[in-house]
Formats: C-alpha cells, structure tokens, sequence
C-alpha cells in the first residue's frame, strides 16, 4: 500500500505542483525561545478567546450575537480605533458586522481587509471556531496600531459566518453582505484573509488529514499553520506564506487549489472570491486536524496558547508586510 501511495504520489505531483508548491523555507525542527512578547501575545490571546467562549458561550441567532459584537466593538475601541458597525437587515433582524481600519499612507486607496468571525455553531463556545480567530484580529490590531502603512489596513469582525438561518449559505453570511457593500461602493480589495481557527496543534504522527489527493503531499503530524486559496488567489497566497517564512520561525504550508474543491472555500475569504478578488483563509485546518469541530467540547482549554501567539505575532508582521506592498 505505501509503495502504491509512493508511486501515485510522484505520478501526480507534476500535475499538482502549481498548487502545492510555495515560496520560502518552511521551518523545520524545535521552536525558538518564547520571548516576552510573545508572552503577552499570548496572555492577550487568552483573555480574549475567554471572554468569548467562555463567558459569552454560545454566539449565534439563538443566543450571545450580540454581546460577542458589543465586546468585538469594546475590544477595539480599548486600543484607541474609531469603530463602526456594518448592519444588514434579515427576516427582521439587525445583524451587525463590527470594522475599523488602519488608514494608508501613500496608497490609502488600496484596501487590504483582515477578518474574522465571531459568531459560533449552535450549542457549542466556539474556543477555536472562532474565538482564536476573532482574538488573533484583535492583537493583530493591537500590534499595529502605531504603524503607519502604504495601504488601508482594514480589521472587520464578521457574523454569521455559521450559516444560521433557513436560507442559501451565503444569503446569511456577514462577510458576503460586507464584500457585496465594498463592490458596490467600487473600492479597491487588494487582498482579504481570513483568520479561521488558529490555535490547535499536536505533534503526535497522524493528527492531521486532509481531502483526497492532498494526503499525499502534505505533513502527517498537525503542527502547522495553513494558507488557503482558491486558484485565482495564488499570488496572494505566495506573498502571504512567503512573508510569514521569511520572519517567522513556524511550520506553515500552503495551497492554491481550484474551486471545485470545496473545503478551500469554507470560510468568509469566499464572500470576496464572488467580487472578483484574492482573498485566502489562515487556518489550522480546521475538522482535519480537530474532532471536536461543531461540539459543546471546542472550549478554551484545548487551544495551545503558546504556539497560538507564535502563528499571530508572525501574521501581524505578514499583514504589515502586505500593507506596505
């Protein structure tokens, strides 16, 4: 069997090259030191993954929504932003998406959008999907805060990510109302990611999956971090990994896959792949590495902290990285 995996393997990789294949050296080996930074990255981090999942719980149309918005909105509005509120009007409802931005400097009309959901599945705290995401934004908003980049760094918390109501998936998204807003108001997306669920790892062998053909080229043991894009995304998906390995000492693989594989697609960068622009999901991949996806057993004290902190300091330079083009 694993000779016939082998030989299948190698028979493919020409025709999957263009997909798998990413720019910059993947670290290999033990992490560096954890510096003090870090340390309060990660005090940070937990504060907030607690807050959501943990004293809110539940956050979707049934219960919690909006006291998750009111702490996104209070949680930036602490780090001295001005914030918004993107509302959407659905079977009578008021939805809110919560955003504030970074204003460039030299090129203020190019738009780089940084987002995350904070709504989670009914029945469940939601610790990794998506409280990590949503907490990752929020320092990733923090470390920024005194940058002064070339374009406009947009941070958006997004609800309904969760398909929550009786309607086609995407009639329901918080992000797809938000990008359809952005196309119509004509401005110029230069790239979105999305940061869906970062903080679970393991070392052990086997702890990660993935879709068919994929397990024949990536890692078998969950200690990374991804980068998903659809095809039309590649560039951006090369510019997102290739920064993060050239400054931040952390496994991290890449894909660029065509759409018609669906799990690429299953978070809010597909809102803005329907306008016509790159946009690519950070992922630690999510029910592939993780059994307890969508259950009452995604709580806080699953998520591995330390490495959690180590994967947003480094996004936080990689957004810095491609705001300044």
């Amino acid at each position: 069997m694993k000779l016939l995996q082998t030989s299948l393997k190698w028979i493919l990789y020409p025709l999957v090259r263009r997909i798998i294949a990413m720019p910059g050296r993947n670290h290999v080996g033990p992490l560096p030191a954890f510096t003090d930074a870090e340390r309060q990255i990660r005090d940070n981090l937990h504060r907030h993954v607690s807050a959501l999942a943990v004293d809110i719980g539940e956050r979707s149309v049934r219960s919690g929504l909006n006291e998750a918005a009111d702490y996104c909105k209070r949680s930036l509005t602490a780090l001295g932003y001005a914030v918004s509120e993107h509302e959407f009007e659905l079977d009578g409802r008021t939805y809110r998406n919560i955003e504030t931005e970074i204003k460039g400097t030299s090129r203020p009309d190019e738009v780089l959008v940084i987002g995350a959901h904070y709504d989670s599945q009914f029945n469940t705290p939601g610790a990794d999907d998506n409280a990590s995401g949503v907490a990752a934004l929020f320092e990733i908003a923090r470390l920024l805060k005194d940058s002064k980049p070339a374009r406009t760094v947009r941070l958006v918390a997004f609800t309904n990510e969760e398909h929550p109501l009786n309607v086609e998936a995407w009639a329901s998204m918080g992000s797809w109302f938000y990008a359809k807003r952005s196309h119509d108001r004509k401005e110029n997306i230069v790239g979105m990611l999305s940061l869906e669920m970062l903080a679970v790892y393991s070392d052990a062998e086997g702890s990660q999956q993935y879709p068919a053909p994929f397990h024949l080229f990536y890692p078998t043991v969950g200690n990374f971090i991804g980068f998903v894009g659809n095809s039309s995304s590649r560039d951006l998906v090369h510019k997102c990994i290739g920064s993060f390995r050239s400054h931040t000492a952390f496994p991290s693989e890449g894909t660029a896959a065509p759409d018609f594989i669906k799990d690429i697609g299953r978070s809010d960068h597909w809102s803005f792949w329907q306008f016509g622009w790159q946009a690519v999901m950070v992922t630690d991949t999510s029910n592939f590495r993780y059994p307890l996806y969508h259950t009452p057993g995604d709580t806080i004290d699953k998520l591995d902290f330390e490495r959690f902190a180590r994967v947003t300091a480094g996004l936080a330079r990689t957004v810095d990285a491609l705001a300044n083009g």
